[in-house]
């Protein structure tokens, strides 16, 4: 399972799927409601955008597919969706890795109520290549990024981030007893700034391991993909 971000979409994944497919693995890559192929519900309210509710959608899915516990990876909103879940049923996870994902938030709930306007002022085609110019440096990474931020739906994008904006999934991490991996991009600095101190808090775990991408941003999977490929890989086996 490859789950993307907020305001991306499957596509952040579609080479990533190719390639994991030709190992031998069967992928699914989701586009979370308001997202990619994905619809919107007819209400648009906190609680049709709430976290158990995207993962729902998932366990929904994977129901449909017939799988059982499955590798489950999530960038940003998709590692989330993930600790949601894990706390409530852990029985889904083979294994969870999560990078650009930060155990807890507390950021201030007028952030996602800007979107909207600033769509409106700059224009979707000019508000993704800005998303792109500042989530990554890496030419082609900000092509993949970019043509998921211009499909946006900004009201779906705002109500989202305004359901994530305070959050504590700690004890998720810390009740989880499968294989769990994280992977720090070391360009990925907003995130960091939460997560590098929650890593030190819960300390040093059995079944925690911490690969460090250093060039890899808060997309790593398209920025730094051959390290980013690799330590799954390694994790899995």
């Amino acid at each position: 399972m490859l789950c993307h971000g907020l305001a991306a979409s499957g596509l952040q994944f579609a080479a990533d799927a190719e390639f994991f497919a030709a190992q031998g693995f069967r992928v699914l890559v989701p586009d979370l409601r308001g997202h990619g192929q994905s619809g919107v519900p007819a209400t648009r309210n906190s609680r049709s955008f709430a976290i158990p509710t995207l993962a729902d959608d998932l366990v929904a899915m994977l129901d449909h597919a017939q799988l059982g516990p499955v590798h489950w990876v999530g960038n940003s909103l998709g590692g989330i969706v993930a600790l949601d879940l894990v706390a409530r049923a852990p029985e889904r996870f083979k294994t969870l890795a999560m990078f650009g994902t930060a155990f807890s938030l507390n950021l201030p709930l007028a952030l996602g109520r800007i979107l909207p306007p600033i769509h409106f002022l700059l224009g979707p085609r000019c508000l993704a290549a800005l998303t792109a110019w500042s989530t990554t440096s890496d030419q082609p990474a900000r092509k993949v990024i970019a043509a998921m931020a211009e499909a946006i739906d900004p009201q779906t994008i705002a109500t989202i981030a305004a359901s994530i904006s305070r959050y504590d999934l700690t004890h998720a991490v810390t009740g989880f007893t499968g294989p769990m991996l994280v992977l720090v991009g070391g360009r990925d600095r907003a995130v960091n700034l939460a997560l590098r101190p929650a890593l030190a808090r819960i300390g040093a775990r059995d079944n925690l391991t911490i690969v460090d991408l250093p060039y890899g941003g808060h997309c790593a999977n398209l920025d730094a993909t051959a390290d980013w490929r690799a330590a799954l890989l390694r994790f899995w086996s």
